[in-house]
C-alpha cells in the first residue's frame, strides 16, 4: 500500500504538468482527490485495517494528500502566469509611440458672439450683470411696467415654474435678460451703465426663433443721457461687432411697455451679400419714468436709455446663417466652421 500511495505523486505530478488549461488540471486533479479519486479509494481501504496500522497509513496517505495539493497548486500558478504572459503579449503598448493626443473642443458661435459683446461694451465703460434664470412675476414683468393681463405679456406669459418665491409671487423662466436691469440698479446708484446677457425662453421655435434663446440687454441711467447717446452708442457697437463702417442704421418708431418713446433699430449692410436690405435688429428706447421709479430712482432727476438685442440674429447676420436652429442641433460638420 506505501508504495501504491508513493506512486501517486509521481502520477499525479505527471497528469498535472501535461494539463494544458484550468479546465484539464481539474479533471486531473479528480482522478486523484475527487470522491471517486485514488486516494479517496486507498482511505476507505483504511476500513479493513487493525488500529496500528489505520494510524500508521492513515498518516502516510495524508501526507501524501498534502503532496499532491502542493503539486496542484504549483500547476495552478504556473497555467495562471501562463495566462497572464499570454494577455500582456497581446495587450502590449509600445511606450516609445508618440501619444494620439485629445481632440480639442471649440466655443460655440452663439457665445462667442456673447464674448464678443462683452468685450466691446466693457472697452466703453459698461459692467456685465449676470442673475437667475428663475424670476418672479414682479421683476420679469410688472417693473417692467408690464402690469397682469397687459397685452404686451401676451407673448411671453410662458414657462411658470410650479411654485411662488417667498413673497408669494409665480415664478417662471425669464423672457428677457431685462429683469437684471431691474436687480442691478436697485443695487447701484447712477450712473449705471451696464449690460446683461443670458439665456431667456419663450414659446417659439421656427428658422429665427427657438423655445430657449440668448439675448444681450444694455442700460444707462444719468442725469444728462439723450436718444442721441443711444444712437451713437449702438451704432458704433454694431460697427465693432461686424468690424466695418459699411453699414446703415435707422431708428424706426415702435412701441414696448419699458421705454418712451421706444424704436425698432434696423441696419442694412452697404456691401456683401445682405447689402442693399434693411433687417430688424434690436428693441430700444428711452427708460419709461414708471420702471425708472421702479428702479428705486427719481425720474425727475435720472433719465437713460435701455435696448435688447438677439445673440442668435447677431450671431446668423455675422456669419451668413440662415437657420437658427443649426445651432442646436450638435451637428459638429456644422460648429467646427467657427473654430478653424
Amino acid at each position: 500500500m506505501t508504495s501504491t500511495a508513493d506512486d501517486l505523486v509521481v502520477q499525479a505530478q505527471e497528469q498535472f504538468a501535461q494539463a494544458a488549461d484550468a479546465a484539464a488540471l481539474e479533471n486531473a486533479k479528480a482522478r486523484f482527490l475527487g470522491k471517486q479519486g485514488a486516494l479517496t479509494e486507498l482511505l476507505k481501504g483504511l476500513a479493513k485495517l487493525d488500529p496500528e496500522q489505520k494510524r500508521t497509513q492513515g498518516a502516510h496517505i495524508n501526507r501524501i494528500k498534502q503532496q499532491i495539493e502542493a503539486l496542484l497548486d504549483e500547476r495552478r500558478g504556473q497555467l495562471a502566469q501562463a495566462e497572464l504572459d499570454r494577455r500582456l503579449a497581446l495587450e502590449t503598448i509600445d511606450v516609445t509611440l508618440p501619444g494620439r493626443g485629445l481632440g480639442s473642443g471649440g466655443i460655440h458661435p452663439v457665445i462667442q458672439s456673447w464674448q464678443r459683446v462683452e468685450a466691446i461694451f466693457r472697452s466703453i465703460g459698461f459692467d456685465v450683470a449676470d442673475g437667475p434664470e428663475i424670476e418672479n412675476d414682479w421683476t420679469n414683468f410688472t417693473a417692467l411696467n408690464n402690469p397682469e393681463n397687459h397685452p404686451a405679456r401676451s407673448m411671453q406669459d410662458t414657462f411658470y415654474v410650479d411654485m411662488n418665491d417667498e413673497g408669494g409671487l409665480p415664478l417662471l423662466l425669464r423672457t428677457h435678460t431685462s429683469p437684471m436691469q431691474v436687480r442691478y440698479a436697485r443695487m447701484h446708484q447712477p450712473p449705471i451703465k451696464v449690460i446683461a446677457p443670458g439665456r431667456t425662453y419663450r414659446v417659439d421655435s421656427d428658422a429665427t426663433h427657438s423655445p430657449m434663446f440668448h439675448q444681450v440687454e444694455g442700460l444707462w441711467i444719468a442725469e444728462d443721457i439723450s436718444f442721441a447717446d443711444l444712437k451713437g452708442v449702438y451704432t458704433n457697437f454694431l460697427r465693432a461687432f461686424f468690424e466695418s463702417d459699411d453699414l446703415s442704421v435707422r431708428f424706426r418708431p415702435s412701441f414696448f411697455p419699458f421705454t418712451e418713446p421706444s424704436a425698432e433699430i434696423d441696419m442694412m449692410f452697404t456691401s456683401g451679400p445682405n447689402r442693399g436690405r434693411w433687417l430688424e435688429i434690436s428693441g430700444a428706447g428711452q427708460v419709461h419714468p414708471t420702471v425708472v421709479r421702479n428702479f428705486g430712482l427719481d425720474p425727475e432727476r435720472y433719465i437713460g436709455f435701455a435696448f435688447g438685442s438677439g445673440l442668435e440674429r447677431l450671431t446668423m447676420l455675422r456669419y451668413g446663417v440662415n437657420d437658427l436652429r443649426q445651432f442646436y442641433e450638435g451637428d459638429l460638420r456644422f460648429l467646427r466652421q467657427f473654430n478653424r
